[in-house]
């Protein structure tokens, strides 16, 4: 189980979109390997970096018109949402780095 909260078609507005702060997304569905491997790792950064950003999680097959909307794709795949808008995205399994520094450039642009 994870420790993120789950988001949905009926959430995702409310939760996402009209945050005050950025919110990284996980898109992820339960068959995906990646998706499990890449889990812990979301988890670990939300620990270091919940009070600056907001963390939530996506099932893709339980949201399918969500992952159209974005364009995912591929998972999993981690969106961050800023002002309601899409800003950045990484696709597949990543080292932690790779995420952080995502989140620090945009941190940091703010």
């Amino acid at each position: 189980m994870s420790a993120l909260p789950d988001v949905s078609q009926a959430t995702f507005a409310r939760d996402v979109l009209s945050s005050g702060r950025p919110v990284l997304v996980d898109f992820w569905a339960e068959w995906c390997g990646p998706c499990k491997m890449l889990a812990p790792v979301v988890e670990k950064i939300a620990a270091a970096y919940g009070d600056r950003v907001g963390f939530a999680k996506l099932n893709t097959d339980l949201n399918p018109s969500l992952a159209g909307e974005y364009h995912v794709s591929g998972i999993p795949c981690l969106i961050l949402f800023r002002g309601g808008q899409a800003v950045d995205r990484i696709v597949g399994f990543v080292p932690e780095k790779r995420i952080t520094e995502m989140l620090d450039k945009h941190l940091a642009a703010a």
